[in-house]
């Protein structure tokens, strides 16, 4: 079976978006002239349109011409977990390289955040993200042990440790993030290809289950010309965040 035609439709107005065929505040070709340009019925323009608005990449509507208000789309809470997700949703090839993964006693810090005590362990990794096969981002990750001891004997070579965990069942139900900017240190230098005090988006993040119980303590951190974080406010609403 084929992609549904509205898909297909979406994915080439995403594409000329993120392109900058057609920028922020470019208006996007009539209904009427994507039936021609497609060879379609208005059934599946409107589709693709109503998917784009969705994710807040256009607005417009009830007899206005749809306009480009931005060119990352909003992205659900599976993929703002999810590097892999992420980088498909961007138009990006994702890939990874594992540096290291060990079960270890954290340390200190770590060991508060995830409420473990000084004798727990935790199931510890490194490994470096890829954009189209470049350097982008350098993962630190802490999992407590019941959740990560699958990832001791997986692959983490082959995709998302999200995907993988959730296939194990973990419930990872919230994550709150905290961004900053630090500098590379000598293993951020080595893996992302910057300099030793080059500056770099950090984001931190805790992630928890339904039961309110922590599970992951992570900390990534972006090269600044591959990555941005964008807020988006509403009044009244709760606020979006998405990253490219």
């Amino acid at each position: 079976m084929g992609t549904p035609l509205h898909r297909t439709l979406a994915d080439e107005l995403r594409t000329r978006i993120r392109g900058g065929a057609l920028g922020v505040g470019a208006l996007l070709p009539s209904e009427a002239e994507l039936c021609r340009e497609f060879s379609t019925s208005r059934g599946p323009v409107r589709q693709a349109l109503a998917a784009l608005r969705d994710e807040g990449l256009i607005g417009g509507g009830q007899g206005r011409r749809p306009v480009v208000l931005d060119t990352v789309p909003a992205q659900p809470f599976e993929s703002f977990l999810s590097f892999t997700r992420r980088a498909e949703l961007t138009g990006h090839v994702p890939g990874q390289r594992l540096h290291e993964i060990a079960l270890r006693h954290p340390d200190p810090a770590v060991a508060a955040a995830l409420h473990l005590e000084p004798d727990d362990y935790a199931v510890q990794l490194i490994r470096l993200r890829l954009l189209d096969d470049r350097p982008a981002m350098l993962e630190r990750m802490t999992y407590v042990e019941t959740v990560g001891r699958p990832l001791l004997d997986a692959d983490l070579n082959a995709g998302s440790i999200y995907a993988l965990l959730t296939a194990h069942g973990v419930d990872l139900h919230a994550a709150r993030h905290t961004f900053d900017a630090v500098a590379a240190d000598a293993l951020d230098a080595e893996l992302l290809d910057v300099a030793v005090g080059h500056p770099l988006l950090r984001e931190r993040r805790l992630t928890w289950n339904g039961a309110g119980e922590t599970l992951e303590w992570s900390e990534d951190r972006y090269r600044p010309d591959v990555a941005a974080v964008t807020i988006t406010n509403t009044r009244g609403g709760r606020g979006s965040l998405t990253r490219e």
